[in-house]
């Protein structure tokens, strides 16, 4: 493992050993055992997209293992102005240690791969979100115990969530089905990667993709950069609630994870949010950690 790009790169043991990493990086942490792994190591952390909890647990993640993080704003850097994208990675590969990038085109983040020499990490596209995934992966096997015989079900737009989800889910060994509107499906090479997997479902009913789910997933409607969708996209996705109807249909005991920000009354109802909110916060806690394995595998 060079790069973290997306997870359809990624094997099922490679998986695996980076959440087995994360649970002892988190064992350490809360138990105030130091783990200094990138001492004098540089992350340059690229952002084209704004952020919350990406920025906060990158810059954090850091600092923990020992190593420097640097926030370099698409607005202060030449690739905000032109400069192709293979120039910047020639650069920064001389200066740093590895990349973190949060940016729009998932092509932007191959070409870093491509043309630099250290390891580049995504840090969200429009095609996927990986870090957020092996971190829904690892509070999942946290609650359940392990992946075995479970079924992890989605709900919404067939975004980067989706697709990250989709591809984490089935090479963990879940099942996974989804629910969204026809004309809001997940990308095509995600489908084709699930419908030769086997253990996969899309419908257009929620309750129906919910039906005996162990863990429900869920996101806001309208992502960044599609803010001037928002309306048109509430109609679209009017019957996609995360909801009581919804949990009605799944197993007692699921669990729902939400990759935030949520927008109550959305996606998600703040009822149904507020009696989850432990689960979704473990969530956002693990960002750290799962990132923290990333990190230490590739620039360790």
């Amino acid at each position: 493992m060079k790069h973290l790009l997306k997870l359809l790169d990624l094997s099922t043991e490679e998986i695996i050993d980076l959440l087995n990493l994360a649970d002892q990086l988190k064992y350490e942490r809360n138990h105030h055992i130091p783990h200094p792994h990138l001492q004098g190591k540089t992350l340059g952390m690229i952002f084209q997209k704004a952020s919350t909890r990406t920025r906060v647990s990158f810059e954090t993640g850091m600092v923990q293992l020992g190593g420097y993080p640097l926030f370099l704003s698409s607005n202060d850097l030449q690739i905000g102005r032109g400069e192709p994208v293979q120039d910047t990675a020639r650069v920064l590969s001389r200066y740093l240690d590895g990349i973190m990038i949060r940016t729009f085109a998932q092509q932007e983040v191959e070409d870093l791969a491509q043309y630099g020499s250290i390891p580049i990490i995504n840090g969200l596209t429009d095609f996927c979100h990986p870090c957020q995934v092996l971190a829904d992966l690892m509070t999942i096997r946290e609650y359940k115990g392990s992946f075995q015989g479970l079924k992890m079900c989605y709900i919404g737009d067939g975004n980067n969530m989706a697709n990250s989800l989709i591809v984490g889910g089935l090479k963990v060994g879940m099942e996974v089905s989804i629910a969204c509107p026809d004309a809001y499906q997940p990308d095509q090479k995600v489908l084709e990667f699930a419908n030769a997997n086997g253990g996969f479902t899309m419908t257009n009913r929620p309750e129906e993709a919910a039906a005996g789910a162990d863990v429900i997933f869920t996101d806001v409607w309208a992502s960044m950069g599609q803010e001037g969708e928002a309306e048109q996209r509430k109609l679209a996705f009017a019957g996609f609630q995360v909801n009581d109807t919804v949990l009605a249909a799944a197993n007692p005991e699921a669990m729902v994870q939400h990759c935030l920000p949520a927008h109550r009354g959305e996606e998600i109802t703040a009822s149904v949010f507020e009696a989850h909110a432990k689960e979704i916060f473990d969530e956002a806690e693990n960002r750290l950690h799962a990132q923290k394995a990333v990190l230490v595998k590739l620039m360790g």
